[in-house]
């Protein structure tokens, strides 16, 4: 099975695995070092074959903007 690549407005180049139904990896590939990261897969579409550039895009934007606003727990442990 084939996974998706795709190109961001970056020049990054990242390839769209899709874990399950509702998860998808995005993995940096080519010289790509942005970290791994899982998004939630739209709901409207489950193959990452037929989503646009743009849609996916907007997962990487989505899970990078999701990365930075994320407050360390102090109570952690």
């Amino acid at each position: 099975m084939g996974y998706r690549r795709f190109t961001d407005r970056d020049g990054n180049e990242w390839e769209v695995q899709d874990s399950s139904g509702s998860e998808w990896r995005l993995l940096p590939v080519s010289g790509n070092q942005k970290p791994q990261t899982t998004v939630r897969a739209p709901g409207h579409e489950n193959d990452p074959f037929e989503l646009s550039n743009e849609e996916l895009q907007r997962l990487v934007d989505a899970a990078q903007s999701a990365r930075t606003t994320r407050s360390k727990n102090p109570f952690l442990d």
